[in-house]
This record gives structure tokens, sequence and C-alpha cells, in this order.
């Protein structure tokens, strides 16, 4: 493995490395396509800087008027004649007077003359003549140069840059942000089962071997991404308006033949799956479902779903479940990230099943 992948950053760990830096050097996040890199370090970023103004420039549809213009201006003074001063893209928020989020998306695609425009906003926080509030931050987003996409730096640019890769999230990771933006249950059954899908090209030699994601060693039309997945998922959570080749066939647009093959085995599984309405009517004799793959279903749909006012029902339903699954819940719950965390944690049944099976989370004592 090489030394860029074996210290490849989260997204967290690279907005960490912006909010600690971009105040005064540019950091360019590389990654794989479709991993977040633009949309996920960007909401972490708005969030930790909320008094900050959140500018997106997307390079690849940029050329360099799209930097300023020129307005024309009258001689005034001792001045000997009328002259022309460069006026910034209203885009870039540099007008505004106040503190700025400059993300240069796909800056490594940008035309050369981009790249050298932006030069003097990446080194000196200057666009044009006007400086921008102490505090702005300034980076940029881009793929690979692997992926085969045009993402090119001349050396001399990228020696006045930090340039960092950033990694997949893992099936653990992607699950648990597919539960708080709701994702469908099959979806993220899928990915549990189906770890594969998260896996990069650097560790597939023969493409062969994994035949759901991007290989540039082989032209696939669709494959999974992070991007594609949530795709999916919208159209999995759309189904009741689709008969099963029309889903089929959508899914197979979004994520790939071989991936919406297998998808859909598990969407017959999951009709199978007891319905959150028998749970609440009466949860000690709703049905369990026989195997692994659709009582994993059955837990990311209620770690997604929960509300307070049938809490105390799915915990009797729980506790029916094998100890695997029930562990699988409750570690959903204790994840700091957990959009509904604090609400189950605070809920009596909750807190009496995690004391009867303090077993579980010995290993967090070590």
């Amino acid at each position: 493995m090489q030394a860029n992948q074996m210290y490849a950053l989260s997204l967290e760990q690279t907005a960490d490395l912006i909010s600690s830096v971009g105040h005064k050097r540019t950091v360019i996040a590389q990654g794989h396509m479709g991993t977040g890199k633009t949309s996920g370090i960007k909401a972490m970023l708005k969030e930790r800087h909320p008094d900050h103004v959140y500018v997106e420039f997307d390079c690849t549809n940029k050329d360099i008027q799209d930097l300023s213009v020129p307005k024309f201006m009258k001689a005034a003074e001792d001045m000997i004649s009328d002259y022309v001063e460069f006026v910034p893209n209203a885009e870039l928020g540099a007008h505004l007077g106040q503190k700025v989020i400059i993300n240069f998306d796909e800056f490594l695609k940008a035309p050369q003359p981009v790249q050298k425009g932006v030069r003097r906003i990446m080194l000196e926080r200057m666009v044009n003549s006007i400086a921008l509030p102490e505090g702005s931050i300034i980076y940029g987003t881009s793929n690979l140069g692997s992926e085969g996409l045009g993402d090119i730096l001349p050396a001399h640019q990228r020696n006045a840059i930090i340039s960092v890769t950033t990694r997949k999230p893992t099936p653990e990771e992607y699950i648990e942000w597919g539960l708080n933006n709701g994702m469908n249950h099959t979806m993220l059954g899928w990915v549990n089962e189906t770890r594969s899908v998260m896996q990069t090209f650097e560790e597939v030699k023969d493409p062969d071997e994994n035949p759901y994601i991007f290989h540039p060693k082989q032209q696939r039309k669709a494959f999974f991404t992070c991007r594609s997945g949530e795709i999916a998922s919208d159209i999995l959570n759309a189904r009741d308006g689709m008969d099963d080749v029309t889903l089929t066939s959508a899914l197979m647009g979004a994520i790939g033949d071989r991936g919406a093959m297998d998808l859909m085995a598990f969407v017959k599984l999951s009709d199978q799956l007891p319905t959150q309405d028998s749970i609440k009517a009466d949860p000690r004799t709703a049905k369990v479902p026989d195997s692994a793959s659709a009582v994993c279903m059955v837990v990311f749909r209620a770690l997604g779903s929960i509300e307070a006012d049938w809490l105390d029902k799915w915990m009797d339903y729980l506790v029916r479940l094998d100890k695997e699954a029930q562990g699988m819940f409750a570690n959903g719950v204790r994840s700091e990230k957990y959009a509904k965390r604090s609400m189950v944690m605070k809920n009596a049944k909750f807190t009496k099943w995690a004391a009867d099976n303090n077993y579980m989370f010995a290993a967090d004592k070590k």
C-alpha cells in the first residue's frame, strides 16, 4: 500500500485540517468520485464556521473571464488618463466584506487559465485588489489523478498548496450517515451485506474481482459510489409507483447491472419483513424474520424511523431478536452522530435493556 493511501483522511479529518490551516494555507482534497468530498466537507465546515459565507466555485464550467471583468474608470485628480480596473465575480463573495469559505470545486480539472487565475486567491487570500477578511478559508476538492479524469496540476503550483487524499467511507460510516439522512433500509442492509461496494479500485487489481465499483481498467456505464447509492436509495423510496421491471432498470442506471440485480434480491427479501404497523400494534406477536439479512434490515429500518411514541413497542419487539441484532441496534444508538441518540438513551426500557446486557459493552471499558 502506498503512503498516500495509508494516510488517507476521512471527510471529518479533512474538514479538521481545512478548519485548522485554511485561513492561511490552501488544502486540496483529492478523493474517489462520489464519496461526498464536496457536499460532506461543505456541511461540516458550515456547521463549524456559521459566521462565514460559504462559496462553492465550480471550476469545471469556468473560464478566466468568469473570475473578473474589466470596469472602465475615469481619471481623477492628478491621474493623466482613464483606466480599467478588474472587478471580481460576485460568485466569489469578495465584495461582501464578510469572512468567506471558498471551495474551488474540481480545481484540478479547471482549465489552466483558471488554475493560474485563482493562484493569488489561494496563496495570498486576495481577489484582485480586494483582501479577503481575516479568517476567510480557501480550499479545493477534486478527484484522484489515478481515476483518469484529467485531475492534474503543474509541479510548481502543487508545491504551493497542501494536497491530501481523502478516503472512501467505511461501510459503517456510510450506514451511519444513511440512517441520519433518510436512506432506504433495504439499501443499507445490502451495503452491510455487500461490503465490497466500499472497496477502492486500488485494492482490486483485476476489475472482474469486484463488479460493483468504478475501475479505470474497465469501462462501466454505471457503478456503485456513495453518491449513486444514495440515488438508488431515492429510487427504492419511490418504488410504489413502479413495477419490478421499471425498478430494476432504474437501479441498473444508478449502480450498474450487477449491483441492481443483487439489490433486487434484497428488495424481494425486504417485502417479507414485518410491517412497522404490526410491531406497533403487537410487538410480541409481530413476525420475526428467518434470515439474518432480513433481521438486519428490520433493525436499520427502526434506527432510521424510530419515534418516541412507539419506542417502548420497539423495545418489546427487539428482545425477541437474537443478541447480535440487539447489539446492532444498541451500537447504532450509541454512535455520537446518531440523530435520535438522546431520545432513545433516555427511554426507560432501553436503559433497562442496556443494564441487563452490560456485558455487550465490556470492550468500551478497556
